[in-house]
């Protein structure tokens, strides 16, 4: 897994999972639409000790407490990660990324590769080119690309007020870090 992929992991991992057992239990009850069978099944216990479990009348043993764990990570991951790509193809995110960046530019000014520590706010439409280039099995080369187009507009252009002539390229990447509001 590249930096990018790694940061958008991190990015989607904003909610915690519910802390007690209880609450999982409770999740795991919710997301099978009220069936305590299918949770039973789920985790591998009688239909009983989960109604128990739900009523408090007793507590899961520590291997129990692992597998909903497991369940609930599983189920509760994929809807936070829905929510929060929804969110940076709408409103946008910010991008916190440290990289070494090629130029060509216009004669009589430095072209040379150099590391730079960038924080530049996105719009949701480099999100939307990011992520569909993900789906499409783009490799970290390509996604790389995809960053270096939206920096170089956004952060070394300015939107188009400076640098006009200017070309990015990302010769390598330290690591990359994505913040959905």
């Amino acid at each position: 897994m590249g930096e990018i992929d790694e940061g958008l992991e991190r990015a989607s991992r904003t909610r915690a999972i519910p802390q007690s057992t209880a609450a999982r239990v409770r999740f795991l009850v919710r997301s099978a639409k009220g069936s305590t069978r299918a949770v039973a099944e789920e985790l591998g216990v009688s239909q009983r000790t989960v109604q128990r479990w739900l009523k408090g009348a007793s507590a899961p043993k520590p291997e129990a407490v692992g597998r909903i764990e497991q369940q609930v990570r599983a189920k509760w991951q994929p809807r936070v990660r829905q929510r929060t790509r929804r969110a940076a193809e709408r409103d946008g995110f910010v991008l916190h990324v440290q990289a070494q960046f090629g130029y060509s530019s216009a004669v009589g000014s430095s072209d040379d590769p150099r590391m730079r520590t960038i924080t530049q706010r996105m719009p949701g439409e480099v999100a939307r080119r990011l992520y569909a280039a993900r789906d499409a099995g783009a490799g970290t080369r390509e996604q790389e690309q995809v960053l270096a187009d939206a920096l170089q507009e956004h952060y070394f252009k300015d939107g188009g007020r400076r640098a006009s002539g200017l070309t990015t390229e990302i010769n390598g990447m330290n690591w990359a870090d994505f913040e959905v509001d």
